[in-house]
């Protein structure tokens, strides 16, 4: 019985968290009426290893991580979509990514480009875009010499992630969501999206079943 109790209380607090890291348009609604397809892009990763790394390499290293996230979401995003009908597509990340290197747009220069230029080339209605603050390689998976009292004070913390949604026509943000990356957060880049995305899922904002509820 104690242990039921303690994983509502973890469970309700992890919800209360999430509740608070997530922001939405108060015109969401009305900004999305028309929208029928997404693209996922790579997330922007900064990277603060412990480990010397040249520039160059750290580069490599942070490109790597941001195409993870960017992975990571559309396995996300497919798995809920057997189960659960959004509003919206997702546009194929291989597709996204061929469009955006055939009109001279890489990972080095992509967030020089507008959300309302980014829709214009991909043919989209909207960008679902991030950033990636870390000190350790998660596409690579956390280490896993921690103690019970690290895991339940989140005092190993590897970061911040942050996953946005905006609008192709406005360039307006229409969501937004935000999370610690810490040893309870997941091994790697997957499981930390599956568990962060299912910490929001109640306020994802393209789900059918929130959008009868709203009306």
């Amino acid at each position: 019985m104690k242990k039921i109790v303690f994983i509502l209380v973890l469970s309700t607090a992890a919800f209360a968290s999430a509740q608070k890291n997530i922001y939405e348009n108060t015109r969401f609604d009305d900004l999305t009426e028309a929208h029928e397809m997404l693209a996922i892009v790579p997330f922007i990763a900064h990277l603060e290893l412990k480990k010397a790394v040249d520039s160059d390499e750290l580069k490599v290293l942070a490109q790597r991580e941001g195409y993870a996230v960017q992975n990571a979401l559309e396995t996300y995003f497919a798995k809920r979509k057997k189960r659960k009908k959004f509003n919206v597509d997702f546009q194929n990340i291989r597709n996204t990514n061929a469009i955006l290197a055939q009109n001279g747009i890489e990972y080095n220069n992509i967030d020089t480009f507008t959300t309302q230029e980014l829709c214009d080339i991909l043919k989209v209605d909207g960008i679902i875009s991030g950033n990636l603050n870390l000190n350790i390689l998660l596409s690579e998976g956390v280490p896993t010499d921690f103690s019970l009292f690290d895991y339940f004070s989140g005092d190993a913390n590897y970061g911040r992630i942050g996953v946005k949604i905006s609008d192709g026509e406005t360039g307006k943000l229409l969501w937004k969501y935000e999370n610690e990356i810490t040893k309870k957060t997941g091994k790697n880049t997957t499981e930390l999206i599956d568990k962060m995305m299912k910490t929001a899922s109640r306020k994802f904002p393209y789900d059918k079943e929130k959008k009868r509820d709203r009306d």
